[in-house]
């Protein structure tokens, strides 16, 4: 298919989305991609609809089309893999609100960063089951509030059998896509993600038909490289630093050379959409460095997308999200990880028919 301008591609789409979705067969895929075209990741869930890395939020995922599901993995005191955006909880939890673990607001420092609240570590998994879920962003998604509360916190575990359930559900084959985050600071403290997500997969028999890991630390994804389990690896990104306790920064690793680097043990890279716009090579180069593309992090909001594309001034309106779905699908990325993956599938589905 032949690119064309985003502003064209969107009334395209304006006109070919609802006939896409209303006649597009039910495909029973695989969980990369099943020739559907570029795979749609559930960020988080569906953040944009539900509050993140809850049950509701996956199943709405998946319901809404996404093919993997992503559980960012912190442990807890009796190491336990929970999933949550950070280790750091009063934004994502309710744990402010009780009075029995007052005294375990701290600071820390976690990845040569002060952070201050409440952190998984210092729980037990029994102690995070009385905690119940909260929207992260609620003025930015004021209408996610209402399960506030609703939600408790999950484990790996438990995503990787609701991915089973909801792969039955859908006749789709959904894979989970686990983060090691802050996998330094954890190996400091005598917690390290690593081993347990290994024994994990293993435990569950996690093929690469079900399982992706990522993670910003090139060590930590080296680490799990070596235990051999078939996996596809996925290196991300950053737009501007480096990994915490690397010498190479972002910048250096999205070169010719960095690339090749990362395909010594990846199969993945994972970019902010921004370092894919033109003039910018990273995509071209990575596919010629045999590496598959996915950009994170798609959001419908106007704050969120490029002027170009923005409705209005309100910062937290939807502006044109399916003409940047469209733009960047029409480069020929491979994957987009998503708070809206509805909106992604419809994109999808349209540029398809």
């Amino acid at each position: 298919m032949s690119f064309q301008h985003p502003r064209r591609r969107s009334i395209l789409l304006a006109t070919a989305a609802v006939s896409a979705a209303a006649t597009a067969p039910a495909v029973a895929s695989e969980p990369h991609g099943g020739g559907r075209g570029p795979l749609v990741i559930g960020h988080r869930g569906a953040a944009g609809w539900r509050p993140e890395h809850t049950a509701v939020a996956y199943a709405f995922g998946v319901r809404a089309g996404a093919d993997w599901i992503e559980p960012d993995l912190v442990p807890t005191k009796d190491h336990v893999l929970v999933v949550r955006h950070e280790n750091e909880i009063s934004g994502t939890t309710d744990v402010a609100r009780h009075a029995e673990f007052a005294g375990r607001r701290t600071t820390k420092t976690v990845d040569g960063r002060a952070v201050t609240g409440w952190f998984t570590e210092d729980f037990t998994l029994a102690e995070l089951r009385t905690l119940r879920a909260v929207e992260r962003l609620p003025l930015v998604r004021n209408r996610n509030t209402v399960f506030d509360g609703r939600e408790r916190i999950m484990t790996f575990q438990e995503v990787i059998d609701l991915a089973r359930a909801l792969s039955k559900e859908s006749g789709r084959r959904i894979a989970v896509f686990p983060e090691t985050k802050h996998p330094v600071y954890f190996r400091s403290i005598g917690l390290p993600l690593e081993p347990e997500l290994i024994r994990l997969i293993r435990r569950n028999r996690l093929t690469a038909r079900d399982c992706v890991v990522q993670s910003f630390d090139p060590s930590s994804l080296r680490e799990v490289a070596a235990a051999r389990l078939g996996l596809p690896l996925w290196q991300a990104l950053g737009t501007s630093g480096g990994p915490y306790g690397h010498p190479a920064t972002y910048q250096e690793m999205m070169t010719p050379a960095g690339l090749r680097e990362i395909a010594s043990y990846a199969g993945w890279i994972g970019p902010d959409k921004s370092s894919l716009i033109p003039p910018l090579t990273l995509l071209e180069d990575a596919h010629a460095a045999g590496l598959k593309v996915g950009a994170y992090t798609f959001r419908a909001e106007n704050q969120y997308l490029p002027a170009e594309y923005r409705r209005g001034t309100a910062p937290n309106d939807f502006g044109d999200a399916f003409a940047e779905y469209a733009f960047h699908f029409g480069r020929g990325v491979d994957a987009v990880v998503t708070d809206f993956p509805d909106l992604a599938a419809i994109a999808r589905d349209a540029l398809r028919s």
